[in-house]
């Protein structure tokens, strides 16, 4: 993943030289430019940011001024600062108010370059990732409460995004010039993306406050909205006309459900055995919703169709469900064969 690196300075020929000098590192970091504070914080806007390196005294705001922006707003973003005027003072200054490396003016182009390569590498200390769905991927963020920063990069349109988590809550999100839950939806609709994984988070206040399932669910719908509904054309075939009378004796051949739970019962029991921990089966609406949206996160995910679910909520006993035009549940001992139940049930 190609990291952004904003270089500020009013000298533009010093920052075309860099420019230049930098290209031999284009496989590990692309540049951008400003020429003072104000035209930086534009550029950050607009851009997912991994460093910034600025010179001290600029006119309009200066490298100080820059700092303290980007500690407040962009505090996962480091800074090193570049000065021709160097003194010890001003590089405790500079360190005290935020910046990770410092370096005085003149320098060799490689030197400034292995500091910049040494700080992006912390970027993906936690690991990188290629060609995953970003929803499933920060599901697990989640489950394991983590805290990491996460950058990502939308394979088909290049798009990047950045995530922040928290003892695995979602604290914010940037993806170009949006921030917060519509940034945070924008990028769970993204399909395939890579990205890399930073330990530790610099946010220390919430601003999302919403969980992560409802943000992906939310996602979900805005990509749908956004995909054009498939019509069928005339050239199409018309649906199959049943002839009258045919669907009710296709209808009262059907096993009613009662019938069904009973040969499932019987199968189970059969291949499993009378201690196999089965309590009870029976259909019930209430869990539809619940189903319905397992199915949908199924979809968004490109898992395959929804099959079952086994649910353990800390009750007596624990559920297996199975969709349908009402919900299938099956109750069963927490100390039951659990994988044999869900193979001889999905067979």
């Amino acid at each position: 993943m190609i990291k952004n690196v904003l270089l500020v300075d009013d000298d533009t020929e010093m920052l075309h030289a860099l420019k230049a000098g930098f290209k031999r590192y284009q496989e590990s970091f692309a540049v951008l430019l400003a020429e003072d504070g104000l035209k930086a914080l534009e550029v950050l806007k607009q851009n997912i940011i991994s460093l910034v390196v600025t010179d001290l005294k600029m006119p309009n705001m200066d490298g100080f001024e820059l700092l303290a922006h980007i500690m407040q707003h962009y505090p996962d973003i480091p800074v090193i600062i570049i000065t021709g005027y160097s003194t010890p003072e001003m590089e405790q200054l500079a360190r005290e108010g935020g910046a990770v490396g410092y370096i005085a003016k003149p320098f060799l182009i490689e030197n400034l370059a292995r500091q910049i390569l040494t700080t992006l590498r912390k970027e993906s200390e936690g690991g990188t990732l290629h060609n995953i769905s970003s929803g499933m991927f920060l599901q697990l963020i989640e489950m394991e409460q983590k805290t990491c920063t996460i950058r990502l990069e939308e394979k088909t349109a290049g798009n990047k995004g950045i995530l922040f988590f928290s003892d695995g809550e979602l604290f914010d999100a940037r993806a170009d010039n949006i921030q917060g839950e519509a940034a945070a939806h924008e990028i769970f609709s993204w399909d395939a993306v890579n990205l890399s994984i930073q330990n530790g988070c610099a946010l220390k206040e919430n601003k999302i406050q919403t969980d992560l399932q409802p943000l992906i669910l939310e996602a979900m719908r805005r990509k749908d909205e956004r995909t054009p509904g498939s019509k069928r054309t005339q050239d199409e075939e018309e649906p199959e006309v049943v002839p009258e009378g045919v669907m009710e004796q296709i209808e009262s051949a059907r096993p009613t459900p009662a019938a069904r739970l009973n040969k499932l019962k019987a199968k189970i029991e059969a291949e499993i055995g009378q201690q196999c921990g089965l309590e009870d089966l029976y259909q019930d609406s209430l869990w539809d919703y619940r189903v319905s949206q397992l199915s949908k996160i199924g979809a968004f995910f490109q898992l395959g169709k929804f099959m079952l679910a086994y649910m353990d909520r800390g009750d007596a006993h624990d559920y297996i469900l199975m969709p349908g035009q009402k919900t299938t549940v099956v109750t069963v001992d927490p100390r039951c064969p659990r994988d044999k139940i869900l193979r001889v049930i999905s067979n």
